[in-house]
């Protein structure tokens, strides 16, 4: 990093637990669990003051530190459940870390479900967020497939628009996509944000977000078996590149 740049950590969230691909955290790909890629990707980078893991899994954490992370700590049961919202596992990371004398400037969450996330793509991420004057926080987006004024709710026996706009005559369900305003959202690749606001709003992101968009597989989540298969067919294809991993595969 270069001297004078506010200080950065990486916060990877790796818990224990998932329901739809049981330890896709570190269910291997091409040799590796997930995790490494994302850690790979973080050190290449050279962004980062530190990259930390927030797990509930000693296994986990000793996966991490085998591909050059850190976990200093374990989470707390109360931060890991399936509905945990990030902003538990946010504060208590960057609170544990600032009682061991270790305060950042900013964080970046870098979630281990994108394999494909390069260190190019946290470079070109990192570049934007400190370009941009007066924001909280940037998040990664990309187009929307499915339009939300295509999208409905459900009550009993009857149903309304998600979004009830558009114009009269031609309401944006039953319009074109190419007619419909452009909508973007957020996906896998990366968050970065000021420490302040969780201080300051308890929230991640804050009021003032800037978008940082997307190219090709930068923001590939994998959160169900028809992803993973897909991913492994993409390796196996080799259309798309997995970071570097230095270390040899974790022993099973």
């Amino acid at each position: 990093m270069p001297p004078g740049a506010p200080s950065v950590v990486a916060l990877v969230p790796a818990r224990s637990g998932s329901k739809r691909v049981p330890g896709k955290n570190i269910r291997r790909l091409a040799g590796h669990p997930l995790l490494a890629y994302t850690v790979a990707a973080a050190r290449a980078s050279g962004v980062f003051s530190a990259i930390v893991t927030s797990t509930d899994s000693a296994e986990y954490a000793e996966m991490f530190r085998h591909y050059g992370g850190e976990a200093p700590f374990l989470r707390p049961a109360a931060f890991s459940g399936d509905l945990s919202p990030d902003i538990e596992w946010v504060e208590h990371a960057l609170a544990t870390l600032a009682g061991a004398g270790r305060v950042f400037d900013c964080f970046s969450i870098l979630r281990p479900t994108n394999p494909f996330r390069q260190a190019h793509t946290i470079r070109r991420a990192w570049e934007l967020f400190q370009k941009e004057e007066g924001v909280d926080s940037l998040r990664a987006v990309e187009k929307c497939k499915q339009h939300p004024g295509k999208m409905w709710m459900v009550r009993g026996r009857r149903m309304m628009p998600l979004l009830p706009l558009g114009p009269a005559d031609r309401p944006w369900h039953s319009s074109q996509y190419q007619a419909l305003p452009e909508v973007y959202v957020q996906n896998a690749s990366l968050e970065i944000a000021w420490t302040r606001v969780v201080r300051e709003s308890r929230t991640i992101a804050g009021v003032v977000m800037v978008p940082f968009f997307t190219e090709g597989l930068e923001g590939v989540d994998i959160n169900d078996p028809r992803d993973w298969d897909w991913a492994e067919r993409l390796v196996a294809e080799q259309p798309a590149a997995l970071p570097r991993v230095e270390q040899k595969p974790f022993p099973d």
